[in-house]
């Protein structure tokens, strides 16, 4: 007697939707890193070979950084890789232990929202000025701030539950076939 495998769900709208927001965040980072090698390749062969260097790819790049850093964020949150000291409520019984991921989930729901607020604040604030080598808006390295707080709110909301649950996933287990694999 042979054993099939069990039917695979389709994925609700709300999962396809995660998915799709997961998979665009991976993808926005992987062009940002992948650019920044090319560049800064290119910027030592440049430097090296012709002894030339191209100007502007430093202030790029470092631009580049910074927005890799707060889009990244959320995908970190999402597969437990932020630093978090959890012995004290390792040791507590289980439901003040979820009672106290709550609170750290919310208090980390407020402190994204304040700094995509104020991240948009500051971006708006610095616009109007130029960076030095390329003369672009001094406010894009700071916009990326506002769209990775927001990003990362986004990711929590959307695994509220298994945040609070401790129940991290890999960012390419998330609706892959149906289900997300847990870690």
């Amino acid at each position: 007697m042979a054993f099939s495998d069990p039917p695979v769900r389709p994925l609700s709208w709300t999962a396809r939707l995660e998915h799709g927001f997961v998979r665009v965040n991976q993808a926005l980072i992987i062009l940002l890193m992948a650019s920044m090698a090319v560049l800064v390749f290119a910027n030592v062969v440049m430097r090296y070979v012709f002894n030339q260097s191209i100007f502007w790819v430093e202030e790029f790049t470092q631009i580049q950084m910074i927005w890799v850093a707060y889009l990244g964020a959320g995908l970190a949150l999402r597969e437990g890789r932020h630093v978090a000291v959890d012995m004290l409520q390792d040791a507590l019984p289980a439901p003040i232990r979820r009672a106290i991921r709550g609170f750290i989930a919310l208090a980390t729901a407020l402190f994204l929202l304040t700094l995509t607020v104020l991240g948009v604040q500051i971006a708006e604030f610095t616009w109007n000025q130029e960076t030095p080598a390329m003369g672009l808006p001094a406010g894009l390295p700071y916009l990326g701030i506002p769209l990775g707080a927001a990003a990362m709110l986004l990711h929590l909301l959307l695994f509220w539950r298994q945040f609070i649950a401790r129940e991290f996933v890999q960012v390419d287990d998330i609706g892959g076939d149906g289900e997300e694999a847990h870690a």
